[in-house]
């Protein structure tokens, strides 16, 4: 059982949206897991393999409760009935109470996809009598998170205003050395003269921590509004 997945359009797009987010939950004694939807390959310098051990070796470095892969195509991800289906079975095979999907507002086609999967599976995966629904039923028992949050890691220019931002100042190093671990990606064919593409990381996740007075921050938005029952957590 999770307390918190997040849902990840291709391996790599958790660590660089909510990795410092993913490691102050699990500081706070949250299991939190992470699904890949697809291998994120063809790519032009990585290949399954090799995602598939930059994976291990990210997923090492957060200290992850739990991670899978769905096995969907990549460049190809669409939001049918076949998929939603996957994707509320495993929320029924995993009970968070929390979901994390990408920000609905993206270049990505494969980024807009999981974001509706992540919605509509989470509607369907509370649903009884779920043989009535066109296909075979769902397996495991009905769930329903009460929460879906959106992490930023957007194709678009944009700067849109999160609902929170979350301080990783103390937890800024491990995120960087989870995005590191993707060389094929952010590191093998990538300019080397600075600003590399580490260092827009950085430089954007302290534009956060600007924004709430920290050295580094992570941006979330929510579609829901949001209750507080206490005001002593704020920073």
């Amino acid at each position: 059982m999770l307390d918190v997945l997040v849902v990840a359009p291709h391996p790599d797009d958790a660590e660089l949206g909510v990795a410092g987010t993913i490691l102050k939950l699990q500081q706070q004694g949250k299991r939190v897991g992470v699904l890949d939807l697809t291998s994120g390959e063809p790519t032009p310098h990585g290949s399954v393999e090799t995602r598939q051990r930059e994976t291990a070796a990210a997923t090492q470095v957060l200290g992850l409760a739990w991670r899978e892969h769905l096995g969907l195509p990549n460049r190809s991800l669409e939001a049918s009935l076949a998929n939603r289906a996957l994707v509320a079975e495993v929320i029924r095979r995993t009970r968070p109470q929390w979901l994390f999907a990408p920000y609905w507002d993206d270049a990505h086609p494969d980024h807009t996809a999981a974001t509706r999967l992540v919605e509509e599976a989470r509607f369907w995966a509370k649903l009884t009598k779920t043989d009535q629904l066109g296909q075979a039923p769902l397996a495991g028992e009905p769930h329903h998170p009460s929460r879906v949050f959106y992490y930023y890691c957007v194709h678009l220019k944009l700067a849109p205003q999160p609902a929170f931002v979350v301080d990783i100042s103390d937890v800024w190093e491990q995120k960087a050395a989870s995005i590191a671990c993707y060389q094929s990606q952010f590191v093998t064919g990538r300019p080397t003269a600075p600003p590399m593409f580490l260092d827009r990381v950085r430089d954007e996740a302290a534009y956060w921590g600007k924004a709430i007075g920290t050295a580094y921050g992570e941006p979330i938005a929510s579609r829901e509004p949001l209750g507080l029952g206490r005001l002593d957590g704020l920073v």
